[in-house]
């Protein structure tokens, strides 16, 4: 029994083979659609100066920070999020390049909160965000590059919908129901979860306002119409690329973290089994903030998790169709078989050759059975097997898929597997 010591801490995960190969399945789709949309890609410290995540957030994500002190005595933290980083390099960068800025970003963030079901310690985001453009067509374009990440997994409109809101109107209702200034984000608070809390808890809550929750549910469950111009003209955006069918406006959704300017939305799957596959919206006072006023960059940006991902995934049948192809295009090429011990020399160089060629090729590196060998091919995940024997130059080229095979020579296999359009 492995000894209990070494074995990865709570919320934290081991990367075998067959999990490693399920998180670049994640990481290629994701950078397979961003770059359709032109985003491109950047990367953050893992470790950054506390103080920028204390500036940014406040609230509940300092309580759940990795933070200590260095040998230096500096007080740094292993990223929780990577927002706080990209308004930190955005506004040292952004002379550099032209704007708007659209770029992605994927890679661990830390937080000590308590795991459960699509929620780590450890975890992997998909960031992307679009700096230096204000208007709506910013927005529709994130939450399109989102959906569009949902539909490359595989998903359809039966399997989520992109719940988005405005915190405009929420200000709005705040003003006209006499909700003092410096108690709004108090009242936010209560509206972010207020789909979550016991009715009469709520209630609780909003005395403090002097309102009724029954009133809050109707004013969401029927809100007047163009209550939000943004996300009318968002929704005519998405509409005009036929994606309407995935969104809706849902005044539910807040977004706890303060820092959200206007237009925020999540991810939910139709079942209702997971929390939010995804979360974001605008953020337009961020860069201000973090640099000191030195730059103002109008912004919005979304994250996916993977955890929350894979599930969903594993959970979706035509999803995971996908992911089970994806990954079984992405084993082995081919498996030399050597049939005939002497033929070593020439298995070796054709190895070479077809890896010259772009071919992923595995081979033997002891002395084994053909039968095992054949046994091995087919574990591994290879497509092809390639026998070597006494007849060298003239080789047999397995199809394990078919179980058909041909009998070819080392110019003509080449010709065969960069032909073969499986």
């Amino acid at each position: 029994m492995p000894d209990a010591r070494f074995q990865p801490l709570p919320g934290f995960r081991d990367f075998a083979p067959q999990e490693c190969a399920l998180r670049n399945y994640l990481f290629q789709t994701w950078r397979r659609v961003a770059h359709r949309y032109g985003f491109v890609e950047w990367e953050a410290p893992t470790i950054e100066s506390t103080e920028l995540y204390l500036k940014k957030s406040g609230g509940e994500l300092p309580t759940q920070l990795f933070r200590f002190k260095d040998q230096g005595e500096r007080d740094i933290t292993v990223r929780p999020e990577l927002t706080a980083s990209l308004g930190r390099i955005a506004a040292a960068y952004q002379r550099e390049y032209t704007k708007p800025l659209k770029w992605f970003e994927i890679g661990s963030c830390f937080r000590y909160e308590k795991p459960q079901k699509g929620r780590l310690r450890e975890f992997v985001q998909f960031n992307a965000d679009i700096l230096g453009e204000g208007g709506e067509g910013a927005d529709a374009e994130l939450v399109a590059l989102a959906i569009d990440c949902m539909r490359e997994f595989g998903f359809t409109a039966e399997d989520f919908v992109v719940r988005i809101s405005d915190r405009e109107v929420w200000l709005r209702y705040a003003a006209e129901h006499g909700v003092p200034e410096e108690k709004v984000p108090d009242f936010l608070a209560v509206i972010d979860k207020f789909e979550r809390d016991r009715p009469e808890y709520c209630q609780e809550k909003l005395d403090a306002f002097g309102m009724k929750r029954e009133d809050l549910v109707a004013f969401i469950t029927n809100p007047p119409a163009g209550c939000s111009p943004r996300f009318d003209a968002v929704y005519a955006d998405l509409q005009a690329r036929g994606l309407e069918q995935y969104v809706k406006l849902d005044l539910y959704v807040v977004r706890g973290l303060a820092y959200y300017t206007g237009l925020v939305f999540e991810i939910f799957d139709k079942g209702h089994h997971l929390r939010a596959v995804a979360g974001g919206g605008r953020y337009d006072g961020l860069v201000a903030t973090l640099s000191n006023n030195a730059v103002d960059m109008p912004a919005t940006g979304f994250a996916m998790g993977d955890a929350v991902i894979a599930h969903l995934i594993e959970a979706c049948p035509a999803a995971r169709a996908l992911r089970d192809a994806a990954l079984k295009a992405a084993a082995c090429d081919v498996c030399l078989v050597l049939a005939a011990s002497e033929m070593r020399p020439q298995m070796l160089g054709l190895a070479a050759a077809l890896r010259d060629a772009g071919v992923r090729v595995d081979l033997p590196m002891a002395p084994a059975k053909l039968g095992n060998q054949l046994k091995r091919a087919e574990k591994i995940g290879a497509r092809h097997a390639v026998i070597i024997g006494a007849e060298y130059p003239e080789v047999e080229l397995k199809n394990l898929s078919t179980r058909t095979s041909v009998r070819t020579t080392p110019e003509g296999l080449l010709e065969e597997l960069l032909g073969d359009g499986e």
